[in-house]
């Protein structure tokens, strides 16, 4: 108690012999080396807009079929694919998930725009595909749904998908970051196999930049190795 009542005579002493001074000048506002330049532009000079190439986010509004990365040297067209001129419908990309029906509502809630896709086929028994989801802007900031603000739209769909990757019932195990994306990871999956049917090996790799999640798959009947899948993410993440 005694030393509270000492700190709050100190303030009080502090406050009297101040009163007694005259006013002691503010430091200017002005401070060496902020960011604007230190002289003006000349009158009617105009600041030259970002070019499309230039700003992602004009790309990302524009034809997002043609972010997508071309398919692999030597691959050929998917024969059984369920993208029509580059894009595949909501209820046609759920059904990549189990719980299909699950996921069509939820992407839904959390602002779905649209899904631009490329798939193939190469070699014997390797299919590969890259979706690229947009969701509506403002999706991720709690605009269009109740949950928590860093937890929804884009975000909240794409670390959803990470983790449900990590898990037992996915990869079982936590993947390997992707080069550039700082949220991105990519995984093998362990091989699956069947009495009477071949083995079926899976890689995948989800990542998400601005409004969009790119949610890249490989399967085969073999082995598939870390640098094909890492490879294929890193150059899609490029073009986001």
């Amino acid at each position: 108690m005694a030393a509270l009542l000492g700190v709050v005579a100190g303030t009080a002493t502090g406050y009297t012999i101040q009163a007694d001074r005259a006013p002691t000048a503010l430091p200017p506002l002005s401070q060496p080396g902020l960011a604007y330049p230190a002289k003006a532009l000349p009158a009617g000079t105009k600041v030259k807009a970002l070019s499309a190439e230039e700003d992602s986010q004009v790309r990302r509004d524009g034809d997002l079929r043609k972010l997508l990365t071309s398919r692999p040297a030597g691959s050929r067209e998917n024969e059984e694919s369920l993208i029509e001129d580059g894009w595949i419908p909501l209820s046609a990309y759920a059904l990549y998930y189990e719980s299909e029906d699950y996921m069509f509502e939820r992407l839904l809630e959390e602002g779905f725009r649209r899904v631009a896709a490329r798939d193939w086929q190469q070699g014997q028994n390797r299919q590969g595909e890259v979706n690229l989801i947009q969701f509506r802007s403002g999706a991720d900031e709690g605009v269009l749904h109740l949950r928590a603000r860093n937890d929804g739209g884009v975000r909240g769909i794409a670390r959803g998908q990470l983790l449900d990757t990590a898990s037992k019932r996915g990869a079982g195990n936590p993947g390997d970051p992707i080069k550039g994306s700082g949220n991105g990871r990519y995984f093998l999956f362990k091989v699956r196999e069947k009495p009477g049917y071949l083995p079926l090996y899976r890689a995948r790799a989800v990542a998400y930049r601005g409004d969009i999640m790119m949610d890249i798959n490989l399967f085969d009947s073999k082995p598939i190795s870390k640098k094909d899948i890492r490879t294929l993410a890193e150059r899609q993440l490029e073009r986001l």
